[in-house]
């Protein structure tokens, strides 16, 4: 693993407001106190959460809580069953120049990779954001969200990979502004994987990616 790097994983279900709290103050610490970077993998109660590109009519029914959030993107949707990565680096120290687009290709290939370990090929989409797979009846299906925030070159919010979720959530919004394409989960692909060993997969493949 990547020397001053932390990786902390929660067992229980972590509320959104006390996740954002704890990344601020992390961000914070990163860029003011030279704090170790983190990567945080959770889960939270089932919610949505609206981007700063949020279209209000997207919002179809409001079935669990809604938070406005910094991040970047439109609604998604969080619950028990999906892998939430959030991650905290700073591109100052990683990056000879930082550069946002380059960041969001690493968090695209960071998904790409681990979702092949378990015979997925999960694809980039021009236009759209997140990862994306093809189905066997020739439609598309999201399988992976993205929505990031940087503060002074201080990386926070992150992805969000669909274990196993209950997928029917997603019907109270038109997710991430898309209402063309549908989502998919690993366990809907028929990979019957559990949640540690997604998130082992998701530490194995890390420094493949983000090299210093």
């Amino acid at each position: 693993m990547t020397q001053d790097m932390e990786w902390k994983i929660s067992k229980d279900l972590i509320p959104y407001e006390d996740a954002v709290t704890q990344m601020e103050q992390r961000v914070a610490d990163i860029r003011e106190n030279g704090a170790c970077e983190l990567i945080w993998l959770l889960e939270h109660p089932p919610l949505y959460t609206a981007g700063t590109s949020a279209k209000d009519s997207d919002l179809l029914e409001r079935r669990f809580p809604v938070h406005k959030t910094g991040r970047g993107g439109e609604h998604t949707y969080h619950g028990p069953g999906q892998c939430v990565a959030y991650i905290m680096l700073d591109l100052k120290k990683r990056q000879k120049k930082p550069d946002i687009k380059h960041y969001v290709w690493q968090l695209e290939e960071w998904i790409i990779r681990t979702l092949v370990e378990f015979d997925v090929i999960g694809e980039r989409r021009e236009g759209r954001v997140g990862i994306w797979v093809a189905m066997p009846d020739g439609s598309e299906k999201k399988i992976a969200a993205i929505g990031v925030r940087i503060r002074r070159w201080v990386t926070y919010h992150g992805i969000a990979i669909n274990l196993n979720p209950d997928l029917s959530h997603f019907g109270g919004i038109v997710p991430c502004g898309i209402s063309e394409h549908g989502v998919t989960s690993l366990h809907d692909l028929g990979k019957n994987i559990s949640m540690e060993e997604l998130d082992e997969a998701l530490q194995r493949n890390f420094d493949k990616v983000f090299k210093v």
